[in-house]
Order: C-alpha cells, then structure tokens, then sequence
C-alpha cells in the first residue's frame, strides 16, 4: 500500500510542475510542519487515553466484575458521548482552520464560543443516558450483576460528559494555529498525577470504585483549566479578543456542520461499541467482554497515532484550502498517509509478535490472556487498517465533507459490517471472531471507498468552497461587540 501511495504522490507532484529533485525537500519542509501538529496531538491524546486505560487498570485488580463493568461504562457511554461531541467538535476544527489558513483569525475564537454553546446543550441532553444506565443495559440483554455496577460508574462519569466539550473544542481551537504544544504538556503532568492519585485511592487509602472515580474526575478537568488559563490569558492575542455575544447569533450553520461531523464520527466510534454489545450477548460473557476489552484498549493505543495524523492531515488541509492552494493540500494528504501507514506495518509486526502476554498489563486471569491470545491476529488487523482510515477521515474533516463520510459510514459500517459479523458471530458459529471479522471487512471497504474520493477529488473545487464558507462567517474586526 504504502509502495502504491508513493508512487501516486510522486505522480501528482510533477504534474502539479514541482521538479524531481526538489521533492525530498518537500517532504522534509511538509513533514516538519505535519509533525508540529502531529506529535502534541499524538501524546496528548495517547496521554488522555492513558487515563481510562490507568483507572482500568487499577479498577481490573479490585474485582472481575468491577473490570467489566468499568468497560462498559468506558467502551460504550462514554465512547458513545466521546462519538457525538468530538465528532461535533471536528466542525469547530474546518472552520478554525479554513480560517485560520485564510489570515482571518479574529474568527477563531467566535467559532470556539459558538461550538462551547452547541457542545454543551448536547451534553445535557445525553445527561439521562448516563442516569439510566443500570434498566438501559440490562433492557439490551446485558448480566444484571454487570449492569449494577456499570449503573454506579456511569454516575461518577457525568462530569467526564462535561470535561469532553472544554477538551475537545479547545483542542482543536489550538491545533487549528499549529500550538498544541501546551496541550502535551498539560496532558502529561496530569497523567503522572492519576497514576499517583490512583494508587493513593484504590491501593494505599482502598476506597475502591469510588477513589479511581475521583481520580479520574480530577484528570479530565485538570487539564481544561490549563488550556482556558493559556487561550484567555494571552496565548492567542490573535485569535482570542475576548467574549462576544456574537457568539449567540447565526448559530444554525454552526449546529448543522456539527451535527454533520458529529453523524461521521460517533458512527467509526459506536462501531466498536456494537462489537462489545454482540458480545455481551454469547456464552461466558464476562470473560468474553474483558478480553475484547483488553484488545480494543490495546487498539485504542495505536488509535493515538492516527487520530494525531488524522489531527493533522485535517489541519493542514484546512490550513491550505484556506489559504488557496490546491497543491499544497494535495501533498500534505499523500504525505500524511505514506508516513502513517509506514508506522501502522511496524506495529502490525510487533503486536503480532506479543499477542497474548499484553494482556497481563490489565488482568491476573490466566482465561482472559489466553481469549486475548486467540483475538491477536484481528487485532494487528485491525492496527494496520487504522494506520490508513483515520487519516482519510482527517482529510475530510480538514475539506468540510462531514456529511457524505457520513453516508459511505453508514453503508460500510451498518448495513455491510454488521450484518456479516453477526452471520459470522451467531450464525457461522464463530463467536466474537466472527463478529469482529464482520467488522473488520466493513472497514476494509469503507477505507477503500474513501481512498477512492480523495484521490478522485477536484481539489481546486475544493479552494473556492472552503473560501466561500470562511467569507460565510466573516465580520468586521472593528466591531465593539468583540472587545
């Protein structure tokens, strides 16, 4: 694969009239500024992953039951939150960085204000999910014991629901001027502080559930005063005039590209979701769902990596459609790419290699590792296709076509993936291999067909949309309201 982009991208430079021998500085200078956004983005959110994976941890050696209860608490409410606000968040991201590429940067921080507004009405109206969460699960066939528990966790995760809409805007907010820089360092004092507050409750003082619940209140919230202190205090002159009630006016356009984005990504989210509900669902349920559990959280790592490629393939895209090069848009796509597939083969090797034993990491259950052991190869599988589909995602965040990914999702993902997964899974006889096998090709398919558009795209279309929708929301920098 990596070999075909390559060529393809050699391709498109010469007939874009950029000679032969100025192309390794092409990549060279494109890369220095992918990675500028990439890397932050890449820790900061391998960091914020590292909290649910450390308050798993902590909670796997109070109790079995505990553990699967917590996953499904952190794989499905809170994946099935997480799907809805940053995918409604990742509009916030074309629009900062369309503008931002086009020099209007007063507009940054009305569309950050704007999305605070949209966000936040929507977490309160997922607010109930998160109260009902014991009658909701045990409505959807899940173990009673199980939805007990998962009912208790699930209330001390409501303020986690409301961390999302500071994280997620102001994150993108920043990334949009290429200055995430602070959020990795904000991300990584509060890892080291969970890991201690972790121990501290659950080991040392034993206040079980509630301890690592505290914890992990207190690192998704941490690291939001940080960035609010950094973009209202200084650190964006630019961008951040200060609050407007603009921000309440014209708010329809900005609710519609949300809920387009939101649609996107909360369906390549709830995607995983469904695969631990279909588990659930067969025999030796909670071993079943620790396992797969333990694997998704493994693929969740390397997930890290390409959602911080797909951060900054959607940026740069953005940035450049902005500023009015087609050409620079289209290099930063194949670059992006090429070099995210690459890092995806050497983790496909190495995850192959380990199967099993990383599973100790999370668990002491010998029949856990050893469900964990036969599930290793769909995991690698599914860490190579990861290398390559969110950055494609990315892309289309950065060109404003939230809405039709949102149809090739629905399509790949719910009328072709799950379908042949549960055929497989229940039918077939295969168990959750089979169920994952279904997926896995929804997947497959889905990469392919947004491999497809992007290379078929009119890039120069693309220029003159992106700059009509920034002029959409232009006002005047004069204006007293923004003072």
């Amino acid at each position: 694969m990596a070999d075909g982009l390559r060529h393809k991208l050699l391709h498109k430079v010469e007939s874009s009239g950029v000679k032969g021998d100025s192309l390794s500085k092409k990549v060279w200078d494109e890369s220095k500024k992918m990675w500028v956004i990439a890397g932050p983005a890449i820790f900061t959110r391998a960091s914020t992953f590292g909290l649910g994976v450390i308050t798993q941890a902590f909670i796997g050696h109070i109790g079995p039951t505990e553990l699967a209860a917590f996953s499904i608490v952190q794989t499905v409410l809170l994946r099935f939150a997480n799907g809805i606000l940053l995918g409604m968040a990742s509009g916030l991201e074309t629009l900062c960085g369309q503008s931002f590429g086009a020099k209007q940067y007063h507009m940054l921080g009305l569309h950050l204000q704007k999305s605070w507004l949209v966000l936040t009405v929507t977490a309160t109206i997922l607010l109930p999910i998160f109260i009902f969460t014991s009658p909701i699960l045990k409505a959807l066939g899940q173990d009673n014991t199980i939805s007990d528990v998962s009912g208790i966790i699930s209330l001390w995760s409501i303020p986690v629901l409301y961390s999302f809409v500071l994280s997620f805007t102001c994150q993108m907010f920043l990334q949009a001027q290429s200055k995430n820089i602070i959020i990795a360092y904000l991300a990584a004092v509060t890892l080291a502080i969970h890991i201690f507050l972790s121990w501290l409750l659950t080991v040392k003082f034993k206040y079980g559930l509630p301890g690592a619940m505290i914890s992990t209140i207190l690192a998704y919230w941490l690291p939001n005063i940080g960035q609010l202190v950094f973009v209202i205090g200084g650190g964006c002159r630019q961008t951040w005039i200060g609050f407007s009630t603009l921000a309440f006016t014209d708010l329809w356009p900005i609710i519609k590209l949300s809920l387009s984005s939101g649609v996107m990504l909360c369906l390549e989210l709830w995607y995983n979701t469904i695969l631990v509900l279909l588990t659930g669902n067969l025999k030796n349920a909670e071993i079943a769902i620790d396992a797969l559990a333990i694997c998704l959280n493994i693929n969740g790592w390397e997930m890290m990596i390409s959602l911080g490629f797909l951060a900054a393939v959607s940026v740069r895209v953005a940035n450049e459609l902005g500023r009015g090069s087609s050409r620079h848009a289209i290099f930063s796509i194949y670059n992006c790419v090429v070099q995210s597939s690459i890092i995806g083969f050497v983790l496909f090797v190495f995850f192959l290699f380990f199967r099993g034993r990383l599973a100790y990491i999370f668990t002491n259950s010998q029949e856990v590792a050893k469900e964990v052991d036969h599930l290793s190869t769909l995991l690698a599988f599914s860490i190579l296709l990861n290398s390559v589909q969110p950055v494609l995602s990315g892309v289309a965040v950065g060109a404003g076509w939230q809405s039709i990914v949102a149809y090739v999702n629905i399509g790949c993902y719910y009328l072709l993936g799950i379908p042949i997964g549960v055929v497989l899974g229940y039918v077939v006889n295969w168990g959750v291999k089979g169920v994952w096998i279904g997926m896995l090709i929804g997947t497959l398919i889905q990469t392919a067909v947004l491999c497809s558009i992007t290379f078929k795209t009119d890039w120069d279309k693309q220029v003159a949309i992106a700059q009509r929708r920034v002029s959409r929301w232009l006002v005047n920098t004069d204006s007293p309201d923004l003072s």
